[in-house]
């Protein structure tokens, strides 16, 4: 019997293999994205391995938010001392300007001693730029800098109240990311230096940093164990070489597998698409099936023959996929070029390449299962008379098991691809939304082009919607096909306009393009008298104090920190410095989610009040009525919680965890932050430059840079989802391509008959283009309405920002997709319409 099923499977796959074919296509494109996907992922992990050392560029790095005291100073001295190679390093914001130019740009310091890094290299140009970097008052910066400021090797910037010749630019430093200069541009200089600046005062952010090399490397844990704790007692952090391995490690794979999903929607996308070619292909099969029962053959046997075609397509489809993702898996890490640390190699990740091969060989069968259930119950009688025989039942239990086990399928392909589980049954259940509205979508136009049918149009547009409707239609396939892709692509878009239009600061002239920040108390006024010199409007002019928590209702920050029984604070929350205002008024970017503001006068004797943001009171494990003790700057100030906010901090203005009620922070040191506005891009320039010659220390930010770099970061990072999208737009042509030559037989009897009735060949090919265009409009409306749907759902709860809807640019997505959806089907209805029906006829006969 099996050889009988192998043959009879051999046999009829012969005459079905070209129609077929165009729906192995589509899990051939699926399986290429997972294969090069998961190949690139273990790629990437391979690569971090190896480079681990060199990422970190020591095997232990300890960083401070404070200059390091005397016991961890003296610490490090002694091992210095004892052998153990030692080099600090201090890393902070300041204002680069370059003399010859006059431009500004605000820069990442790095002030470093001689011998980082211990591991890896930091490559310059010229090549001896680093080793002669200590030898005088020398700066090496990122390459983009030199654009920025239009300045070259040999020209003077000035950082806070320094000089110093840039001598070479850094083309590759460990663990570092090309996209890293897109942002902050770093300035290297020698640490011996570093107080000529004058640019680290109280209140000043920095991270002081010391990189340790230690022989053997293992040593690194015994050093650990015996100084953790007095480390954490001093607020040093630290990070070992396994540590930083572990974070780039499951970063990178979260956006591997976020990437994944997409391919993974390709492929599911392409099971659409045999679902709906096997269906075709079993209504016309009902007659050979019917004739094998008359013959004697099982209902098993029959369902044996075109289940094992089914799958022997899908494992031909996915190989030819998994061939097509290895070379594309080599093309992913130029690609992604700007986001990874370390140099991949592309190499064949051969449990990955069987992964996608049985994967796509289930898509094809699971996907195949429901419409082959018709052969497998069709009755001998079904020979004779079809329209006599007993059909099956819709909710037959073999149906209801294929359909628990597709689902059942779908989830737990979700959870593998998906970097958590959480994320893994979300993707499910969208993609079954998604889905089930698009088909949904479908069968809703099908019922109202029957019910509503245009009697009055013309023959043309009459026959072309009746297409929308009629036995062997496509509207199901074409619109779950490329709606999806259509969905896909526009929700990218939404999602990345929205995000940039925050920081439009072009179109709304009366938001702030220039923010002003650590001004210090003596400096405010000149500041605010040469902005009214230049006509800029100081917008908002806000204190800025810094503060520690020491104690939360009466517990000190230490025993909170020591507490290993039930839940505690977040670590984070109770170790961090904070930036504290305080004011009378909310702001435009916040909202009260508990309690009231402070509008009546404190009592006297009451602690101070305060305003909390709701994530960090749920850090901290605080409510409305507790109380929180803060050392500010060396003393102590008792605080009771007052109300939670939301904050949206998308909006590019001062927004802080924790605001002062006025009278609180008054007599404390401060700084402020001044935003104002300057239209003409010259006069902004001008203006930072005189600030910064005048202020050193004074740091300014340019929204409308902001803006274009923040365009530039999110452009790299659509373009690599983009990327993985648009096999799933690919993979919805395909099945278009497969759906038409589906019904290839179909079509030339109609465009015969019409032919012999006296149409004529442009009234069908209108025919066709009503069809399509009809069919690719309903794609993409449902698709760009899911999209919009989907980014409003995001902006509103997961950004918290307003929602914009870019309804031009989705109005030419969807007549992109009607004009891509009606040429093809034009292209592929030209062979019916370019041959006489007489030959037609006698090859059909034949």
């Amino acid at each position: 019997m099996t050889r009988f099923v192998l043959g009879l499977a051999r046999r009829e796959g012969r005459a079905s293999r070209r129609r077929l074919a165009l729906y192995m296509g589509s899990i051939s494109l699926g399986v290429a994205a997972l294969v090069a996907v998961n190949s690139f992922r273990h790629n990437v992990q391979r690569a971090i391995a190896a480079q681990a050392r060199e990422l970190l560029g020591a095997d232990l790095e300890l960083s401070a938010r404070h200059p390091f005291d005397s016991t961890v100073a003296a610490l490090l001295d002694s091992l210095a001392a004892a052998g153990t190679p030692v080099s600090r390093a201090t890393s902070f914001a300041s204002m680069a300007l370059a003399l010859p130019s006059g431009a500004t740009r605000l820069v990442e310091v790095r002030a470093v001693e001689a011998g980082f890094p211990y591991y890896g290299k930091m490559e310059t140009d010229p090549p001896e730029a680093w080793g002669a970097l200590a030898a005088g008052r020398h700066a090496v910066v990122d390459p983009a800098l030199l654009i920025q400021l239009r300045a070259a090797l040999g020209d003077t910037l000035a950082v806070g109240e320094a000089r110093f010749e840039i001598t070479g630019t850094v083309t590759q430093a460990p663990g570092d990311v090309a996209l890293r200069s897109a942002i902050g541009p770093r300035v290297y200089l020698p640490a011996a230096y570093l107080q000529e600046t004058r640019l680290l005062r109280t209140g000043s952010l920095a991270r002081y940093l010391a990189f340790l090399k230690f022989d053997p490397p293992a040593s690194v844990q015994r050093f650990l164990n015996r100084y953790h704790q007095l480390l954490r007692a001093h607020e040093v952090g630290y990070d070992t070489v396994s540590e930083r391995e572990q974070e780039l490690t499951d970063s990178l794979d979260a956006l591997g597998r976020y990437l994944g999903l997409v391919g993974l929607a390709a492929l599911l996308l392409g099971g659409v698409g045999v679902a709906s070619a096997v269906n075709v292909f079993a209504k016309e099969k009902l007659d050979i099936a019917a004739i094998l029962r008359c013959l004697g053959a099982t209902q098993g046997t029959v369902f044996a023959v075109y289940l094992l075609q089914a799958g022997l397509l899908g494992l031909a489809g996915a190989a030819l996929g998994a061939a097509l993702g290895l070379g594309i898996q080599s093309q992913l890490p130029r690609l992604l070029a700007d986001f990874l640390p370390v140099r991949v190699a592309a190499a064949a990740h051969w449990p990955s390449v069987a992964a996608g091969l049985a994967v796509g060989a289930w898509a094809a069968v699971a996907f195949a299962l429901l419409p082959l259930l018709s052969i497998r119950n069709v009755s001998p009688l079904a020979a004779l008379r079809r329209d006599y025989a007993p059909r099956p039942r819709g909710w037959a239990p073999e149906r209801l098991a294929t359909i628990a086990a597709l689902g059942a399928s779908l989830v737990a392909l979700s959870v593998w691809q998906a970097p958590t589980p959480r994320s893994g049954f979300a993707f499910a259940i969208g993609v079954s939304l998604t889905a089930a509205v698009l088909a949904g979508s479908a069968w809703l136009l099908s019922r109202l082009t029957r019910r509503f049918f245009p009697a009055r149009a013309g023959y043309v547009v009459r026959q072309g919607i009746a297409n929308l409707f009629r036995p062997h239609n496509q509207t199901t396939a074409v619109t779950l096909a490329v709606g999806f892709g259509v969905f896909l692509m526009a929700t990218l878009y939404v999602v990345q306009r929205n995000l940039l239009d925050q920081l439009r600061t072009d179109r709304q002239p009366d938001r702030p393009n220039l923010v002003l920040f650590d001004i210090q108390t003596d400096q405010i006024a000149g500041v605010l008298a040469l902005l009214e010199d230049r006509g800029a409007p100081a917008l908002e002019e806000t204190p800025i104090v810094t503060a520690r928590m020491a104690a939360i209702n009466g517990r000190q920050v230490h025993e909170l920190l020591a507490d290993t029984a039930g839940p505690r604070p977040s670590r984070w929350a109770l170790r961090r410095e904070y930036r504290n205002t305080y004011r009378d008024h909310l702001t435009a970017s916040e909202a009260l989610v508990a309690g009231s503001w402070w509008s009546a006068p404190i009592t006297p004797g009451a602690p101070w009040r305060i305003s909390l943001e709701r994530d960090l009171a749920g850090e901290l494990g605080v409510r409305v009525g507790d109380r929180i003790t803060w050392d500010v700057q060396g003393v102590r100030l008792e605080t009771q919680v007052a109300n939670l906010r939301r904050v949206n901090w998308a909006r590019f203005e001062p927004n802080f965890f924790v605001v002062f009620e006025p009278g609180a922070l008054e007599r404390a040191p401060r700084s402020f932050v001044v935003l104002t506005r300057v239209a003409d891009a010259a006069a902004r320039a001008e203006l930072q430059r005189d600030l910064v010659l005048r202020y050193p220390n004074l740091q300014a930010l340019d929204l409308s840079l902001v803006q274009r770099t923040l365009d530039a970061v999110l452009g790299s990072v659509t373009l690599a989802i983009r990327f993985m999208a648009l096999f799933s737009l690919a993979g919805g042509v395909v099945v278009l391509l497969g759906a038409i030559a589906a019904s290839r037989y179909q079509r030339m009897r109609e465009s015969v008959l019409l032919r012999t009735l006296g149409a004529s060949r442009r009234q069908i090919a209108r025919i066709t283009a009503t069809e399509y265009l009809a069919l690719g409009a309903l794609a993409g409306c449902t698709g760009a309405g899911l999209a919009a749907g989907a980014g409003w759902a995001l902006m509103r709860f997961f950004f918290e920002i307003p929602f914009r809807l870019p309804a031009t640019a989705l109005a030419g997505l969807t007549l992109g997709a009607a004009a891509l959806i009606a040429l093809v089907g034009w292209l592929n209805s030209r062979p019916a319409l370019d041959r006489a029906p007489l030959a037609v006829l006698r090859e059909m006969g034949d």
